[in-house]
């Protein structure tokens, strides 16, 4: 099938003999996989059990890059930022702002000496991305240097809201004849591709040709409601946003950024910050412990905001003499797999018709434009008998569900840091 974005415009009417797809999710992944399965003709139901982005899409922090090492994730980031840029304004409500994107090691960390040879291979990945000798970067932008081993620079790279890229996706979905039903609990009726509809006006059954289980953190539980087992574990995640300075600065004004500098992760202190509108949207605090997708702490902790206040202090010039003031602090969910990679494409017997995408280590969002061209692609294909594995299937062989038995334990691993992507 050819790869196009021409559809964003709408207009994918279906016909009687399209097939008949529901998407269970309505977050970034569901609601871009909807859309273009829509757009290749495909009659789509996309189901939420409440709205779109009102869980981990909504939650997330929006940072968009595509300095990946591994082949395969390389190639998936490119494809997702060539997507966000054409979706940057075409799309109603929808914009990406450009902001170079800064991996910062201290000196005394052991990850020092592999930032290198990961550039290296981002370079041969054709990525923009160079190695910056930290007094430089002090002088180049707002940030506190002094203590840095080493510095690289990823070009390229960008932020947005990411619950404005999932309504201007579901913009776009209704436009190509998606229909959207939002508080509407589903479950798999069985292993096959039938879902059972919660609710007194819209209960009972209805049967598809395929399922795209694109659940998030619920995921897991939703498959395994059909007696099907996926090695996705839920973990907490958190970030706050914070004014900068203090009220001499002038950085309390509501349309002001008051940070002109880069996204930057602090390797070291696993922080990540990037502008915010009304400052800086700062994270990371992950939780490498299970979480209970339907009963976690949705705010964010009291030792989370101090230990993101105390790095944005010392590695942000721009916080100035009155440090920053934290305005929100939340929590939401990431998913991860025994590898590190995500599960994408057909579970259980392939005849099934049931498919998932789920597992995303704190990448889902940025890679949710090119995942969600993936699975349309894939699961057209598949409806017509082009199996996982064969030489034209869209499925990457990475990702294949079936590498795993789907009992598998294994620790969760924050999938944000430079061993983890040196190691890809």
């Amino acid at each position: 099938m050819t790869r196009t974005d021409a559809s964003v415009a709408g207009g994918g009417a279906t016909d009687a003999d399209a097939p008949s797809v529901a998407v269970v999710g309505g977050g970034a992944v569901g609601v871009t996989a909807a859309a273009d399965l829509a757009a290749r003709g495909a009659d789509v139901t996309l189901y939420d059990r409440g709205d779109l982005a009102a869980e981990s899409s909504g939650r997330a922090a929006g940072v968009l890059y595509d300095a990946y090492a591994e082949d395969v994730d390389a190639a998936i980031a490119a494809r997702a930022m060539e997507r966000f840029r054409a979706f940057d304004r075409s799309l109603p409500g929808f914009s990406v702002t450009p902001c170079p994107y800064v991996i910062a090691v201290r000196e005394g960390d052991a990850d020092a000496e592999a930032v290198p040879a990961m550039v290296d291979r981002m370079r041969d990945h054709g990525r923009a991305v160079s190695l910056v000798d930290p007094a430089a970067l002090g002088a180049r932008y707002p940030l506190a240097t002094d203590d840095l081993a080493v510095a690289a620079v990823a070009d390229g790279a960008g932020w947005c809201a990411p619950a404005s890229y999932v309504a201007a996706m579901g913009y776009r979905a209704r436009r190509e004849g998606v229909t959207v039903e939002t508080d509407t609990p589903v479950s798999l009726a069985g292993g096959g591709p039938e879902l059972r509809v919660d609710g007194a006006d819209r209960g009972g059954s209805r049967e598809f040709d395929a399922v795209v289980v694109a659940a998030g953190a619920h995921t897991a539980r939703f498959l395994a409601g059909a007696g099907v087992d996926v090695p996705v574990v839920p973990y907490r995640v958190q970030a706050l946003t914070a004014r900068l300075g203090d009220d001499s600065t002038g950085f309390d004004s509501p349309t002001s950024t008051g940070y002109d500098g880069p996204m930057v992760y602090d390797a070291t202190a696993g922080v990540y910050a990037r502008p915010h509108p009304t400052g800086l949207l700062a994270g990371d605090g992950t939780e490498p412990v299970p979480a209970d997708p339907d009963a976690y702490d949705e705010s964010g902790d009291d030792w989370f905001v101090e230990s993101v206040s105390a790095t944005l202090r010392e590695r942000l010039d721009a916080v100035g003499a009155g440090g920053p003031t934290v305005e929100r602090a939340w929590a939401g969910l990431c998913t991860a797999t025994p590898d590190g990679d995500p599960l994408v494409g057909p579970v259980g017997d392939p005849a099934d018709g049931v498919f998932v995408a789920a597992g995303w280590q704190g990448h889902g969002f940025m890679r949710a434009p090119a995942i969600g061209e993936l699975l349309a692609e894939g699961v057209l294909a598949s409806l017509t008998g082009v199996s996982a594995g064969r030489a034209d299937s869209p499925w990457i062989d990475a990702f294949a569900p079936d590498r795993f038995d789907g009992d598998e334990t294994f620790e969760i691993v924050e999938g944000m840091s430079v061993e983890r992507r040196q190691t890809e």
